[in-house]
């Protein structure tokens, strides 16, 4: 395992002091970090995942009838339904 040297600052050293001496939640900064760091990669690889299934969805959907025209008013559309526009 490879040795660090990194600064934090002061609310994150608190934090991490709550994460560690507090709540003992963890041994460790080190420890913290550690697992802070795996979820950020699950995260990246879970939205990597479901870029490739859009992909492949958008892929196997064929090719649209409409006009970028109408699939921007569609889509338009389809939002003010959701009530995002």
């Amino acid at each position: 395992m490879t040795r660090q040297s990194i600064s934090f600052t002061d609310p994150n050293t608190e934090w991490l002091k709550l994460k560690v001496e507090v709540e003992g939640e963890y041994r460790s900064n080190s420890e913290v970090v550690n697992d802070l760091i795996r979820k950020e990669r699950a995260k990246e690889q879970a939205e990597i995942v479901a870029i490739r299934a859009a992909l492949v969805e958008g892929e196997q959907s064929g090719i649209s009838e409409q006009t970028p025209d109408e699939i921007i008013a569609a889509v338009i559309e389809r939002k003010r339904g959701n009530g995002e526009v």
